[in-house]
């Protein structure tokens, strides 16, 4: 029952979506930016998103960086 509650939901987000995109040729100056600004900022999230993930990633998959260490050594007073 909840699957196609969400279903119908994001078809319908969907069918909204399609419907302001086509009607964007002959919005106003004001929905243009707004839009612009909308989009602008999704895909700045999901850029920032897929470069932490792949910086994650490729640190915690080499170990070798890790298992290397440099022993601290005491300095000799003067």
């Amino acid at each position: 029952m909840a699957a196609t509650d969400f279903v119908g939901e994001i078809r319908s987000v969907g069918e909204r979506l399609l419907l302001k995109l086509q009607q964007l040729p002959q919005a106003e100056p004001v929905e243009l930016v707004a839009f612009s600004i909308i989009v602008l900022f999704t895909a700045t999230v999901l850029v920032l998103g897929l470069i932490a993930c792949s910086c994650c990633c490729a640190h915690c998959c080499c170990s070798e960086s890790r298992q290397r260490k440099i022993p601290v050594r005491p300095t000799k007073p003067r």
